[in-house]
């Protein structure tokens, strides 16, 4: 009985910190909006919903399409959903880009469910806005095509930073904690496909970081590509 009280007590504060970390970011993510956004956005109410629930909808399926990776372990899988919030990002702002990051996890979740114990799905939000927030800001400070590359180039390297970090400090610990999982299993995983990792903080260097340069570069290149493109298809007036 007192093992089951500990683990919903482990439980309900890895629920509390998600939550807070949701205000926080979603805060963040309003002050951005009023600092760097000059122009009123032109997609309104229904509009606006419809845009970032279509987006969002986008995003969540390819959060079902993972693609494992040779340098990392198993439960690190790369995915393009950070592509379409990205998207919305330089559409509608950062507080659309939070808004469709949290929604494609909802959606993920109600599709497949979580085999993580939810810190996956909490690390690909969090990681997800520390990229796309930075990269929207600074482009919506200045909407060029130099702009934008700054922004997703800083937006690739917050997230690797930052993710690593944040791997390294909070995600693989209590991913341990909740699967009632020895840490140094989970860092076995790690030396089976790089000798190199032999503890959390290598783990987190080898693996985390290449692996958040990679998905940051990807999603860069193809938001590069497409935006304009996309934007005669969704914004015909505000390609004009």
């Amino acid at each position: 009985m007192s093992k089951l009280w500990n683990n919903a007590k482990d439980n309900l504060s890895f629920l509390l910190v998600c939550v807070a970390v949701f205000a926080v970011i979603l805060i963040l993510a309003k002050l951005f909006e009023k600092r760097f956004v000059a122009h009123k956005k032109k997609a309104q109410g229904a509009r606006y919903i419809a845009y970032v629930a279509m987006f969002s909808a986008i995003a969540g399926a390819l959060m079902l399409l993972e693609v494992p990776l040779f340098f990392a372990p198993s439960f690190y899988k790369m995915d393009l959903s950070e592509l379409p919030v990205l998207l919305c990002s330089f559409y509608l702002g950062p507080v659309a880009g939070v808004t469709t990051e949290f929604l494609k996890v909802v959606i993920k979740l109600l599709l497949k469910g979580t085999s993580t114990a939810f810190v996956g799905d909490f690390a690909n939000f969090v990681v997800g806005c520390v990229f796309v927030l930075p990269a929207s800001a600074i482009y919506h400070a200045h909407k060029t095509k130099r702009n934008s590359i700054i922004g997703m180039v800083v937006g690739t390297l917050c997230m690797a930073v930052f993710g690593s970090i944040f791997n390294a400090v909070y995600l693989i610990p209590k991913f341990a904690q909740l699967f009632g999982m020895p840490i140094e299993v989970i860092v076995g995983m790690g030396n089976a496909v790089n000798p190199r990792i032999i503890s959390v903080s290598t783990l987190a260097l080898y693996a985390v970081v290449p692996f958040n340069l990679l998905k940051g570069v990807v999603d860069s290149v193809l938001t590069f590509l497409l935006y304009k493109r996309l934007e005669k298809v969704f914004f015909k007036e505000r390609s004009k």
